[in-house]
């Protein structure tokens, strides 16, 4: 069934964006993706909201399913996400800790409703609703917030002591020759709190400005998402890849120790180290399902710098072989190498090894498929994951080790990814 469409030229695209985030947090099945400018080749913000048909799946068959809707629903829009333990269906690993949160493995749905900016253009796209009156209920939409928003303090789940030993371990791995390199992750916690998700994730998009920033409600189960990072894209035939390693503080009263920063981030041989090895990765990932000698890199180590942080990022591309599933060379590229370390298998077994929490929807992904059979995937890091019915917060922050890797520092590296998240929840 076609959508029914309406275009708007509005006066204030802030506003709007303010709007449409605060009507779609009302659904029980809701996303907002904000590019802040830097995301995408087109869509300034966009948005789903209320579920028409919804799949969920634990891994198993999960990919299977996808695959499915994508060829059911060709020709409309789908949103959804994946979570890391989709792993388990991918390889023969297995997820034994605890998960706080409780996201199902993977979901997407068909969206009633599908709103954005482009061009300075609003558009809403409406399965059998009107636009119009759409349009109308999100500009009457309230969004005064709630002023009595409790403090909530996170705790490591992980003591200092504690993460600092399993990065000795991880180098021994390393020596041993196990594995190149491993993304270790902790998480800071909070039990028995009442946010309100559109509020802080106002603060840490504010906080951030990141280009695939996420809001998104499943139920009464938030992600509140600050992401830099694109996992993977199609458009037409081509994919591409932009994984992070890479981090450095900003320091913006003082340009010219901002530079002196950014500049010992170029010029790191180890984080190098740390990005080419994710970028090969990669480049292994893509080649499972793009033409001989079409997948190439297009930047390495490019500099990207941020509100709170500069990032060394490198774009990986190739070219879809006739025939293969686009939802193929989604599964045989996740979890994404960034997250996860090289050898990717032997990676993720000593994740399980050595971390404490499940990651769920933590470096998992969250995107869309379009009518024309495209699709954008952010890499979900820099988040606060919330249920509401339990009351669980939830914000986990990791690095890549690498021989070369001081422990002290390393943890130093994740206090600074779990600032933005903390300064949202007071």
């Amino acid at each position: 069934m076609p959508r029914r469409t309406l275009k708007v030229e509005p006066l204030n695209l802030e506003l709007v964006k303010k709007q449409l985030l605060h009507w779609a947090s009302g659904q029980e099945h809701g996303v907002f993706l904000d590019g802040n400018d830097g995301a995408t080749d087109t869509w300034t913000c966009l948005v789903a909201a209320s579920a028409h048909w919804v799949m969920e799946s634990q891994a198993g068959k999960a990919f299977e399913k996808l695959r499915e809707a994508y060829d059911t629903f060709r020709g409309d829009w789908l949103f959804g996400f994946l979570c890391y333990d989709l792993k388990n269906e991918t390889e023969r690993l297995y997820s034994g800790h605890p998960d706080g949160v409780g996201f199902p493995d993977m979901a997407f749905f068909q969206p009633k409703t599908v709103a954005g900016i482009r061009g300075g253009i609003l558009e809403i796209h409406c399965l059998h609703d009107d636009p119009a009156e759409v349009w109308k209920m999100i500009q009457q939409v309230d969004f005064s917030g709630n002023k009595n928003q409790q403090t909530v303090v996170l705790q490591p789940r992980m003591t200092k002591a504690g993460y600092l030993e399993r990065v000795e371990t991880i180098r021994e791995h390393i020596a041993a020759g196990d594995l190149y390199e491993m993304n270790l992750c902790q998480e800071f916690f909070a039990e028995g709190a009442n946010i309100h998700p559109v509020d802080v994730f106002e603060r840490l998009n504010g906080l951030s400005r990141a280009p695939f920033a996420t809001f998104m409600r499943w139920a009464d189960r938030y992600l509140l998402c600050g992401s830099p990072e694109r996992f993977l894209r199609k458009q037409g035939g081509r994919l591409i890849s932009q994984p992070i390693k890479g981090t450095r503080r900003r320091n913006l009263t003082d340009a010219s120790a901002d530079e002196a920063l950014r500049r010992s981030l170029v010029e790191s041989e180890k984080d190098r180290a740390e990005n080419v090895m994710i970028v090969d990765l990669v480049r292994n990932d893509l080649a499972r399902n793009c033409l001989p000698g079409s997948v190439v890199v297009d930047e390495l180590f490019g500099i990207y710098s941020f509100p709170t942080v500069h990032q060394m990022i490198s774009t990986v591309r190739g070219d879809l072989k006739p025939g293969a599933h686009p939802i193929d060379a989604l599964r045989d590229t996740f979890p994404m190498g960034s997250m996860t370390g090289a050898p990717k298998v032997m990676a993720m077994e000593l994740i399980e090894k050595y971390e404490r929490t499940r990651r769920g929807l933590y470096s998992g992904a969250v995107g869309y498929i379009d009518p024309e059979g495209n699709f954008d995937f952010n890499v979900v890091i820099r988040s606060i994951l919330y249920n509401a019915a339990s009351g669980y917060v939830s914000a986990q922050v990791g690095g890549a080790i690498v021989y070369d890797s001081v422990p002290e520092e390393e943890y130093q590296e994740c206090l600074l990814k779990a600032e933005a998240m903390k300064k949202s929840l007071q």
